[in-house]
């Protein structure tokens, strides 16, 4: 969904792990899908009474999550030798699955961050490199709190369950990262190589992909078409104006953006919006929309800003 959703003041613990306030905003949300973007391209087979499969560029497969609320959407990449599996979902769906159906080559996972609906999956895969952070190292231990229950209750889903998952027994499986991985890294899958920015924004482990052989840029959280939300502890705005910077930088060479939610295909100047607006919001002196009592959001064209009231100077 993220949408622009407004919590009540009673259940913003629950707004702040992800969850929907009301049923109003839960039939809204099912009511927009099938989101009018995915029309552009056919539903592939490998998708599933989960995930929907969409190969949005030669041998680069959307993953996407439409019945839940978070609407999160993993990305697989095929080389010659080796595929790439960036983000692996909220871990409710079987994703290997989906993967093993467009795929024999090795899969190798990279996270956008460790936020737990993109590193649902990665218990079912071996091979994991990682962004080695304190936040990434407790992320892999799992998590199992009210804040991933909240992600499989009704509140957050617009169908049941897929068939065999118990929301009662839903959490994230610890993993195993078996290397780091660093600002400036290439990734060679064969024939098809990915540049690794840092861009600590949304947490301190937050990367992008970007692919200048097909002029892709991977944003994981730190864009896409909806709110961005900027209200969780770990958020650092100062970081997030520099990443923003950082990518808007490479808009001259850039195709198509690829975010971690909503719609897997955003054109560049977006970014170039967001810095201007971004810029507009900490000046001061626009007027918000209330969210709830520690946040407010920032409407822009295609997309926004969630934020806490603390962090924009002149909110209230």
């Amino acid at each position: 969904m993220r949408a622009w959703v407004v919590c009540a003041a009673a259940l913003l613990a629950a707004c702040q792990h992800h969850v929907p306030q009301s049923e109003s905003a839960l039939a809204s949300f099912c009511d927009r899908l099938p989101r009018p973007e995915y029309a552009a391209w056919p539903r592939h087979p490998a998708s599933d009474d989960w995930f929907e499969v969409y190969e949005v560029a030669p041998a680069t497969f959307a993953i996407y999550e439409p019945w839940q609320w978070q609407e999160v959407i993993s990305y697989l990449m095929i080389g010659a030798e080796r595929s790439l599996l960036f983000d692996t979902g909220n871990g409710i769906g079987d994703i290997a699955a989906v993967v093993d159906r467009l795929t024999s080559l090795p899969v190798t996972v990279i996270n956008s961050h460790s936020h737990i609906d993109h590193i649902g999956g990665n218990h079912q895969f071996s091979d994991i490199a990682s962004v080695d952070t304190a936040f990434s190292r407790t992320r892999a231990h799992g998590v199992a709190d009210e804040s991933v229950l909240a992600e499989v209750s009704e509140a957050a889903l617009c169908r049941g369950l897929p068939a065999g998952v118990d929301a009662s027994r839903h959490r994230i499986e610890p993993f195993t990262a078996v290397r780091a991985i660093a600002d400036g890294d290439v990734i060679d899958i064969g024939a098809r190589e990915f540049h690794v920015l840092l861009i600590p924004v949304h947490t301190d482990d937050s990367i992008a992909l970007h692919e200048p052989g097909s002029g892709l840029l991977w944003t994981g959280d730190s864009f896409y078409a909806g709110p961005i939300w900027l209200f969780a502890p770990e958020t650092d705005t100062d970081a997030y104006y520099a990443s923003l910077q950082r990518l808007a930088a490479l808009v001259p060479d850039l195709r198509a953006l690829l975010p971690a939610h909503n719609t897997p295909w955003v054109t560049p100047a977006r970014l170039t919006q967001a810095v201007a607006a971004f810029e507009q919001m900490m000046a001061g002196g626009m007027q918000p929309v209330p969210a709830w009592d520690d946040a407010v959001t920032y409407e822009f064209e295609g997309f926004g800003f969630l934020i806490r009231k603390d962090l924009v100077p002149g909110a209230h």
